[in-house]
């Protein structure tokens, strides 16, 4: 069997190893048109940052061996066509035609299977001067070696970077963090990513970017990149002014590489090449994975877009045993993410209120704020966590997730993750069990405690509002329309009914059944503690008394906090 891979960074590089592994008769071919293959992309950021000190730790095995030409045709028995570009694929014929780039000169070889693992690129928007010296995007290894260079050669004091995703914010991380050069993120919507995670999260996020010293400018839209005269990065021109930049980084997302696939007629669509869960092309003898594919979305039944290279490798791997005889099959994803930022961790599955209401979902967000391991254990934190649920069905639709502690957000998101597929609903989530230790989880879990606290708000029970409508209230907090109950202990409540008093005020929840004639029938009442579990126990007594505008704060005064948002230093 001949089998030829176009792509060699990582569904090619499994799909091509799981082959000779099955079939080691078989004749293997890897092509690409880069010099350096096999590579972690995704630990780009890293590299900058000097977490990873070498770039060679990004394509080289567990036991320190490089994933070069070398690698692949000694060890693993695959052919590899490095600087060798596919530019055309005669179906009819089964053969591919390839150009060598570095001599121009073109041939053709024969295949029984073609895989197509052609990964994505960057895109750029049309914005004048992006042709300038010292824009980059974040994409291959040659840029990520550019980048460091000028790093390293104390070029760059100003970065700006276009664009609030994923690899925006890591980029922004890393020449923060290990390089202390000023930068700038430049997002064009409300939050930093978008889509992604709800605002109230993305408050948390941008709060805690920002406590790093890295400017965040969103609603803002970049008109030009200015030059020198020598050609090189001076400037950004924004909708919100001129930021000098020494260096630019492009983090304006990616789109899949269809066009060799689009060329031969195969089936696609703008998120990718179509295939089935054999990861067929709409030709049974052309194969597809990784960047280059529309995805399955477990959730929505719909077609999706989704860049990753956990997907990629497993996408590779059934390519290369389906290839070989095997019937394996990949059902589809559920949009797992997760980032690192500085000190905290940011998870999500599934989708966000805002994409679920899009796709025709009666969707309401529930948030829950508790430590991640017990109470009395010392390393535990704050963990604030946000389902997406159904409010006609129940269904958990997503998850998000954010903490200082790493492990906790990410185990709890991923828990989730691998729910999401079976359609579970708060019912399913409020009985889970999970294994538990002080050091690793609090008795009653935050996932327990979330689906108790969706099946209180789809009861009417729990009725909260989140930051944002808080922030409406309290921008109209002097016209007697609100009323603010902090339900903490005095002590804690002092320093805020001090200044905001009277429409700030404080009485305990021990003492709240005392108090309820103190209280107005005529003023929306939201209730306030650290974490909201108090203010939904005052939020009962205070239905059961009669008042009927009564709402809490979801995720207390902690989430306004963790959102950047403190009272008493406002105005």
């Amino acid at each position: 069997m001949k089998v030829i891979v176009i792509g060699a960074v990582a569904a090619g590089p499994k799909a091509a190893c799981r082959v000779k592994r099955l079939l080691p008769e078989a004749d293997v071919t890897m092509v690409d048109k880069d010099s350096i293959i096999s590579y972690g992309a995704c630990g780009i950021p890293y590299f900058i940052s000097g977490d990873i000190p070498s770039i060679e730790e990004l394509f080289s095995t567990n036991f320190h061996v490089l994933r070069d030409i070398k690698y692949f045709e000694e060890f693993k028995g695959v052919k590899v066509l490095t600087q060798t570009e596919a530019v055309f694929i005669n179906r009819r014929k089964k053969e591919v035609t390839l150009k060598e780039l570095t001599t121009g000169k073109e041939f053709v070889l024969p295949y029984d299977k073609l895989v197509l693992a052609t990964g994505s690129t960057p895109f750029i928007p049309p914005i004048e001067g992006v042709d300038a010296q010292g824009v980059f995007t974040v994409a291959n290894m040659h840029d990520t070696q550019k980048i460091h260079e000028l790093i390293k050669r104390g070029e760059v004091e100003r970065a700006v970077i276009i664009g609030g995703g994923a690899i925006g914010i890591e980029m922004a991380e890393a020449l923060t963090d290990m390089w202390g050069i000023e930068v700038t993120i430049v997002e064009m919507t409300s939050q930093l990513l978008p889509k992604i995670v709800e605002p109230e999260i993305a408050f948390m996020l941008q709060a805690h970017v920002e406590m790093h010293g890295v400017k965040i400018l969103c609603n803002s839209q970049v008109k030009k990149i200015i030059k020198d005269d020598s050609g090189n990065v001076s400037g950004v021109l924004t909708t919100k002014g001129e930021l000098a930049a020494d260096l630019v980084i492009m983090a304006t997302g990616v789109r899949p590489n269809i066009k060799l696939a689009q060329e031969a007629e195969l089936l696609t669509t703008p998120q990718g090449i179509v295939v089935n869960k054999r990861l067929q092309t709409s030709d049974p003898d052309i194969y597809a994975g990784g960047n280059c594919v529309q995805n399955w979305c477990l959730i929505t039944g719909k077609g999706v877009f989704l860049s990753s290279g956990s997907i990629a490798n497993r996408q590779g791997r059934i390519i290369g045993t389906n290839i070989a005889g095997g019937r394996d099959l990949f059902e589809g994803v559920v949009r797992s993410f997760v980032i690192k930022v500085f000190d905290i961790c940011v998870a999500k599955a599934g989708l966000s209120v805002e994409v679920a209401r899009e796709e025709g979902f009666n969707a309401l967000p529930v948030m829950a704020v508790q430590l991640d391991r017990a109470h009395f254990y010392p390393t535990k934190q704050l963990i604030y966590l946000q389902l997406t649920v159904d409010k006609d069905t129940g269904r958990i639709l997503g998850i998000q997730a954010v903490g200082l502690n790493g492990d906790a957000v990410v185990g709890k998101v991923n828990t989730m993750a691998a729910m999401l597929k079976f359609r579970p609903t708060i019912e399913d989530l409020s009985t889970l069990e999970v294994a538990y230790a002080p050091p690793f989880g609090a008795a009653m879990d935050i996932l327990n405690t979330a689906a108790h606290v969706a099946q209180n708000t789809l009861k009417g029970k729990n009725r909260s509002i989140g930051i944002m409508e808080f922030l409406s209230f309290w921008q109209e907090r002097n016209t007697g329309k609100y009323l603010f109950l902090d339900v903490r202990e005095a002590t804690d409540a002092k320093a805020l009914v001090e200044k905001y008093a009277p429409y700030w005020v404080n009485i305990s929840q021990a003492d709240i059944k005392r108090h309820l004639s103190n209280l107005p029938l005529d003023k929306t009442i939201v209730i306030v503690c650290n974490t909201g579990m108090r203010s939904y126990e005052v939020q009962l007594i205070l239905d059961k008394a009669g008042f009927k505008n009564v709402f809490t704060l979801r995720g207390g005064i902690a989430a306004l906090k963790m959102a950047g948002i403190d009272l008493i230093q406002s105005s």
